[in-house]
């Protein structure tokens, strides 16, 4: 019995192997450090592995983002500066492609946020395990807003708002998955590319709907790719946030949005795969804010 511990501690996971628990009700603390071991080593060597939850039968939302803490703490150790959030999945339109049923969040750093000082910008994407772009709205917080603030009180406390690229990336083949798998990857996030950050106040004397009714429209090297209104955003990017706060609030572990943050709140389109060579770009209909042009290279 002993010799079969010990086989089964050398086949967990260093950075590509993960033992099948079909046997074992819970998950333990070793678990989790051997799950995020072996995920950050894929996100810093640039390789995939299996979904953890096709290896890991009890592995939920829980363990994902005891999972994401862990690497989240592994990045700050290693210089990274934590600036803000992202919030996935709130385009409740894109769910069964993905089949997922609830949002995400994760942190950004000051490694993966670029604010745009030209356009186009040149975004390198040669390291990046199957890239998509997301367009989305992106706010930055004056103050912070309380749990269960409405969407007027939420934007009270924003000092500027900007339309941004997300770009994500999948650890797992063919973005192949479940939730939690893409909690525990970071949410997979990859880039925050900001463009041009403009107070509400310059934006019209009625934001709040107008984040609802705008319209994105996405194209490629000049094809028209995807449009998307800011009500595909769990219903607005203020509502976004609103969730974001409750799921916080909820949960006495995680580390509540601070002044300062930057948030991005979800794509408004379809998230479209990117490759090197090609140029992307939005226009925005019912919000002054800039359109975004972006080249990729390897």
């Amino acid at each position: 019995m002993a010799a079969a511990r010990s086989k089964a501690r050398q086949q967990r996971p260093g950075a590509r192997h993960f033992t099948t628990l079909s046997s074992r009700p819970v998950l333990t603390t070793e678990d989790l450090r051997d799950i995020a071991s072996a995920l950050k080593d894929a996100q810093d060597n640039a390789r995939q592995i299996e979904p953890i939850t096709s290896h890991y039968q009890d592995f939920d939302a829980t363990a994902a983002y005891a999972v994401a803490e862990a690497i989240h703490q592994a990045r700050r150790a290693g210089g990274a500066t934590a600036v803000g959030r992202k919030i996935g999945f709130t385009n409740y339109t894109i769910w069964p492609q993905y089949g997922v049923d609830a949002p995400m969040w994760a942190y950004v750093y000051d490694t993966t946020v670029v604010r745009l000082a030209e356009s186009p910008h040149r975004c390198s994407v040669g390291r990046l395990m199957e890239p998509q772009i997301e367009p989305e709205i992106v706010l930055h917080f004056r103050t912070v807003p309380a749990p269960g603030a409405d969407a007027a009180s939420i934007l009270a406390c924003v000092d500027w708002v900007a339309h941004g690229f997300e770009i994500v990336q999948s650890h797992f083949p063919g973005w192949k998955f479940k939730l939690p798998d893409t909690i525990a990857d970071s949410g997979l996030h990859a880039r925050l590319l900001i463009g041009e950050a403009r107070p509400p106040a310059s934006l019209g004397s009625d934001l709040v709907s107008a984040l609802k009714s705008f319209a994105v429209t996405l194209s490629c090297d000049g094809t028209k790719i995807a449009t998307g209104v800011g009500a595909n955003v769990l219903g607005s990017p203020l509502a976004a946030i609103a969730h974001l706060l409750r799921v916080l609030e909820a949960d006495a572990r995680r580390v509540p949005l601070a002044a300062g943050e930057v948030v991005t709140t979800g794509t408004i389109t379809a998230a479209h795969p990117v490759r090197a060579g090609q140029t992307w770009e939005t226009a925005l209909d019912g919000l002054a804010l800039p359109g975004l042009r972006v080249e990729f290279v390897a």
